[in-house]
């Protein structure tokens, strides 16, 4: 690398040192015949992804550099988080974005607002905060924005992520680009469960997979109650809660429907395990008894709800 390249690239790594990646990308070590296009391929499954490989390794710092045997290149990949609780949109953001004003992209990344509470229990995707070395006068956000995102409207993200506050970016600039749309081929899932190690559930986002697979499932587990089917309602709710996937809330509701079915089945020890768990996640549950059955009622009761 020319003397002017490595001085670049070294002040380029000092002034981003306190600007967090994500700690799910992982390591390709080049091997003869790699080409960007190919690893682009193997980890993603598209060769026009290569475009991250070039700006999160700096390979397109002073007119380029080409990959070699032996090199080691970081492969960008989305990050994971389970809510804990008392996280809010601005700490997360703060932790894992390096900005507490970036929650409005975290939030808008996992479906929320930045004015809503994160729901304790759900896993989020953290976005890649791929590093992007304005290289001409004629580069603006609004050109960065269209060539990672396709959109030249998402300027604004960009702007607001930056803290550019509107001002005209300057070649040798940074821009840090969040990046969520990284699904990654199974060799991809590969890597980076062999660099997550002990982690890799989370890291590959398994449990996230799982919460959106059940949330569309639970308006079935409350059809089945309404309808009497109750074997079948307490088949479903007991495969959600054994998944370990659910939110906070979802337990409430699972617990809920479990109560009702569990009643119905004469099952009375259950329902007062659901009954408890239920009212734990909800504090707002009340025993009405115009709403509940006495036998509700009562199997609540017998667990000092």
């Amino acid at each position: 690398m020319p003397p002017s390249r490595l001085a670049l690239a070294a002040l380029t790594a000092l002034a981003l040192g306190s600007i967090p990646h994500t700690a799910n990308a992982f390591t390709h070590v080049v091997v003869q015949g790699d080409t960007l296009a190919s690893i682009a391929e193997k980890y993603y499954g598209k060769i026009q992804y290569e475009k991250f490989l070039v700006d999160a390794n700096l390979l397109a710092v002073e007119g380029g550099s080409p990959i070699v045997k032996g090199m080691r290149l970081e492969v960008p990949a989305v990050g994971h988080r389970v809510v804990k609780k008392g996280d809010t949109w601005e700490l997360l953001a703060a932790q894992l974005l390096g900005a507490s004003h970036r929650s409005d992209v975290l939030s808008m990344a996992n479906g929320s607002n930045p004015w809503l509470t994160p729901v304790e229990g759900a896993e989020l995707i953290v976005p890649y905060n791929l590093r992007v070395l304005v290289s001409g006068s004629n580069e603006t956000v609004v050109t960065i924005a269209f060539k990672y995102y396709g959109d030249m409207n998402k300027a604004w993200v960009l702007d607001r992520y930056n803290g550019f506050n509107g001002h005209k970016i300057q070649p040798h600039d940074v821009v840090l680009v969040p990046l969520t749309d990284l699904p990654l081929s199974d060799a991809g899932k590969k890597a980076a469960q062999d660099a997550a190690g002990s982690t890799c559930s989370e890291a590959l986002g398994s449990v996230r997979d799982a919460q959106r697979k059940i949330s569309q499932e639970i308006p079935a587990l409350i059809a089945d109650v309404k309808g009497g089917r109750y074997v079948d309602a307490a088949a479903r709710g007991s495969r959600f809660l054994a998944s370990g996937a659910l939110t906070e809330p979802e337990q409430a509701i699972v617990n809920r429907q479990l109560l009702e079915a569990y009643v119905a089945l004469d099952a009375t020890g259950l329902a007062t395990q659901a009954c408890t768990e239920w009212r734990k996640r909800d504090k707002s549950a009340n025993l009405d008894p115009v709403e509940l059955s006495p036998k509700i009622i009562s199997a609540c009761a017998r667990g000092g709800n």
